[in-house]
């Protein structure tokens, strides 16, 4: 029988291929829905996402919400947002922040998820683990990636993270803010309009 995304989802929350390598154990956290029709690609969840189980539950996800121009509601709701980072467990923490997210992670659930997710029409990688996997071809750090934007086309979008600890990246880059937040915007809210969602819930 083939598995669905629920099914899916399942499995990864039982998943245990990290739990010798991960300080905090396994934790799953993610959001995924058939109906999803925006991706937003992270990291990896931070400690105190961890512990409440609710993905982006911290200034991160504040500064997100913020930008996309969406409410908790909106933004919590799998039927419109799936919520996918690159791995799905706290990997903790090294000297300059948290670790990296384990590859082993997206090879193995990645691209099944992403199948059972059909209506996807607008992904967001944030940072430079999702962009790596998402964009076909990247300039040659971060910073170029997002300032060149406007050629990922209609259905991919590179962005910073969203996290504190990039403040100075948002103060050193005002073009971001005033230039890509109002298109990023405007795309989040022709997609999600109630005109075209006209019947979706939640289940």
């Amino acid at each position: 029988m083939k598995q669905t995304v629920n099914d899916l989802y399942q499995d990864v929350l039982d998943c245990r291929l990290c739990r010798t390598e991960l300080p905090l154990g396994p934790r799953p956290v993610l959001q995924v829905s058939s109906q999803a029709r925006l991706l937003i690609a992270g990291q990896a969840p931070g400690i105190r996402v961890h512990e409440s189980g609710i993905p982006f539950d911290d200034p991160s996800g504040d500064r997100l919400r913020d930008w996309l121009g969406v409410d908790r509601a909106t933004f919590y709701n799998p039927a419109l947002i799936a919520l996918l980072p690159m791995a799905f467990c706290y990997p903790g923490r090294g000297k300059s922040g948290d670790l990296p997210p384990p590859a082993r992670c997206a090879v193995h659930w990645r691209q099944s998820l992403l199948e059972q997710m059909p209506n996807i029409e607008l992904t967001l990688c944030l940072g430079q683990y999702a962009q790596g996997w998402h964009l076909q071809t990247r300039e040659k750090n971060l910073t170029e990636t997002v300032r060149q934007w406007r050629n990922y086309g209609e259905h991919l979008m590179p962005l910073p993270h969203p996290s504190p600890r990039n403040n100075g990246w948002l103060k050193n880059n005002p073009w971001f803010t005033e230039e890509l937040v109002p298109v990023l915007q405007q795309r989040v809210a022709r997609l999600l309009t109630t005109d075209v969602l006209k019947g979706v819930s939640p289940n």
